[in-house]
């Protein structure tokens, strides 16, 4: 369907990570090197971190803290009550690619996604781990040959689902008590793996390549489908229940709002790194859907 987006905020160079916290949306800005709040309907903008390595994704701690991943030096970093910023974890040992994506839980264990390859530089496609960032900074990981591991999200009842955005699917695991993740399996599959290892040909041959993703309170998982300009609500199993086409590209997702019905998406001409850095050109859209976030 063709729903109404409304832009209610503009002039960023490219957004990721938009997430709905303590009555506000706080959002990535990849090229801006700035994590950033704003009220829901796009008013009072702020600066919240600085962060030269890049920005990703985010999330906090039990004690309120925020976590926001640093992508090209590959670490997680953590912002104190004085809003000083320090290093949380290093991965700059265990990741293959740029830092991505994460999810925190409510202990305040981080996972955290990884490119697995040079994006950027047009390298073959290569699969990826996901690690898992103990609130201590200890880094594990956890699952392996994901094809670029990206947004996540841990459902009510213990279960982590990470998109992957090369891999035409979203993979699902039980999370233990310990942490680890055990029990792999297909949450939804929209075609086979891609044979083409080049990043085009890949992206040629899948049929979704979902980028952020956000759960809502019925367990379906809002997708933003990088290369179909539109976002996608996936039930477990792969049914597609409700398609939204903004007429731009999306490249991820969150509910919020005072109601929690708000479906905000980042919106860009494209990815790409040189045109982003030399343009502002992004922006935060919403739209109004019928489930509410997950809680």
């Amino acid at each position: 369907m063709t729903r109404q987006m409304t832009t209610v905020a503009d002039g960023f160079h490219f957004l990721e990570a938009p997430r709905w916290h303590d009555g506000r949306l706080w959002f990535s800005d990849f090229y801006g090197y700035l994590v950033r709040s704003m009220r829901e309907d796009g008013s009072d903008v702020r600066e919240e971190a600085s962060v030269p390595g890049q920005p990703s994704g985010l999330g906090w701690l039990p004690d309120g803290r925020l976590l926001v991943v640093s992508m090209t030096d590959r670490t997680v970093l953590r912002r104190e009550p004085d809003g000083t910023m320090s290093v949380h974890a290093d991965l700059s040992r265990h990741a293959t690619g740029h830092t991505n994506d994460m999810v925190v839980d409510a202990r305040g264990r981080a996972y955290v996604g990884n490119f697995g390859f040079d994006l950027m530089a047009g390298d073959p496609i290569e699969t990826a781990s996901l690690h898992r960032v103990d609130p201590d900074g200890t880094v594990t990981a956890v699952a392996d040959d994901l094809w670029f591991p990206n947004g996540c999200a841990i459902t009510a009842d213990g279960v982590l689902v990470v998109v992957e955005t090369f891999g035409n699917r979203v993979s699902a695991f039980d999370v233990t008590d310990d942490g680890d993740l055990v029990n792999r399996r297909v949450w939804a599959e929209f075609g086979p793996l891609p044979t083409d290892l080049s990043v085009a040909g890949s992206l040629a041959q899948v049929s979704v390549a979902p980028d952020g993703a956000c759960l809502d309170a019925e367990g379906g998982l809002w997708i933003a489908d990088a290369i179909g300009d539109r976002l996608i609500r996936v039930v477990e199993g792969g049914t597609i229940t409700d398609v939204v086409e903004p007429g731009s590209p999306v490249y991820a997702c969150g509910l919020g709002g005072s109601a929690g019905t708000t479906l905000f998406a980042c919106a860009a001409p494209d990815f790409h790194e040189g045109p982003r850095k030399a343009a502002r050109e992004a922006r935060m859209l919403a739209t109004e859907v019928a489930v509410p976030a997950a809680r």
